[in-house]
Parts: structure tokens; sequence; C-alpha cells
């Protein structure tokens, strides 16, 4: 886990029903989710077995062991998932440095929550060396805090990716909103007791209590996120 930036007590979110704001990163922020399923393929072919589309809805959005794990028995392929995991970081790592497009919206979204200073954290199950790359991509000074799926002791569907977020900001979960893409990445952040936007990229997701689902990251800003904060009152 990674702190740049001072948490809330120091910020102008102290006092707001919103205090935090902890975003995913792939399929989140930036259009990374078929570039994982593209070096999967990729790999998998290099060790003589086609993965079945459907698959993909299976991997998405999980930790590197549980979607890894899940390939390595559903093709019965001759690797261990060390070796494995780290084909797919070596073959991620280089599809981001030749491309990595940021999803609509997110840009926009990430300035406005820097210029109010709200405290915002990146909450991902991708490793520290990736999200270390993807962060130039997306421009560092804009979270006070990341955390890498490969520092916290369970990671998404788990909660405790998002509790470690909001008490390294010195934040109630229950007074952050969590934005994700995927089933899992909402699984965890309810888990945690967060309000969830979810912004589905791959498999849908179904509207639920304390869970606004949206098409768009463009349909997202400040004045949203306090709105939903509010009716939570």
């Amino acid at each position: 886990m990674t702190s740049t930036v001072p948490a809330l007590g120091t910020r102008s979110a102290e006092g707001s029903a919103l205090q935090a704001v902890l975003l995913d990163m792939d399929g989140t922020l930036v259009d990374s989710e078929g570039f994982w399923w593209d070096v999967e393929v990729e790999v998998f072919a290099s060790l003589g077995h086609t993965l079945d589309e459907s698959w993909r809805h299976v991997v998405v959005g999980g930790p590197m062991t549980r979607s890894a794990g899940f390939l390595i028995e559903a093709t019965g392929a001759d690797i261990s998932l060390d070796e494995l995991t780290v084909l797919l970081n070596d073959g991620f790592e280089d599809r981001i440095g030749r491309a990595l497009p940021l999803m609509p919206g997110a840009g926009r979204l990430l300035a406005e929550l820097y210029e109010y200073e709200i405290p915002t954290a990146l909450v991902s199950a991708s490793h520290r060396r990736i999200i270390d790359r993807v962060l130039t991509s997306l421009g560092a000074h804009h979270f006070s805090l990341t955390v890498a799926g490969d520092e916290v002791p369970r990671t998404k569907p788990h909660p405790d990716p998002y509790l470690a977020a909001a008490a390294g900001l010195g934040a109630d979960p229950a007074r952050c909103a969590v934005i994700e893409d995927t089933a899992t990445g909402v699984a965890a952040a309810e888990a945690a007791g967060c309000q969830v936007v979810a912004v589905p990229s791959v498999a849908p997701i179904a509207p639920a209590l304390r869970r606004t689902v949206v098409t768009s990251l463009e349909e997202v800003d400040l004045t949203f996120l306090h709105g939903l904060m509010t009716e939570m009152r």
C-alpha cells in the first residue's frame, strides 16, 4: 500500500457525508480488461491450449491467483501458478507500455476529485508492478493512496483492500464511494460496507441496495457522488 498525500484529517472533504472515493483500475479507469484476456489467450496458445470465450466472464475482475488458477485447471496446462503469473504480468506490462486508453469520463472525474481535494484511492487486484506502470498514464498525483492486490492478505472479492484504503485515508467505509466494473469488485466493496457505483465492463451487474449502476463514468461527477451519500441519510 502506497500513500502519497495527506489523509482525510487535513482534507476539505472532512465534515461532508462523502469522505473519500475509492476506485478500481482495470476496466474502471483504464480500458484494460480486454488486454488481460488477450494476454491470457496468447500465453495459453503458446502452451498449446485454446481458451473458451465463455471463460472470460469467469476470470474478469478477479485476483490473478484465482483467474490463473482457474485457467490452469480448465485447460490442464503443464505450468505452475507462479510461472503463469510471471508470464501474464510480463505480457500485460508489455501491452500497457504500447497503449493504455482511459475509460470515457475517467480523466475528467479524476481531475475533478483532485481539484476539490477529495481523498481518493486506487484499489486494484493487480500487482504493484502493474499499478505503478499504469499510474504513469493516470497520474499518480490524483491518488492519496494506492492499494495493490499483492499487498493485502486477501484481495477482491474479500473486503480487505477497501477496508485498508478507507483506514489509510482515515475514512469511515460507510462514507466512501467505490467505483467498480465487475461483480468481484462490487462484492469486495459491499462487504467493506461502502456505497458502490457499478460501471459494468464485461458482464452485467444488477442494481441493489447501496449499489447504483451506470453505463459510463461520464455519468459520474462529484455532485452525483455527494448525492449518493445524501440519499443514505
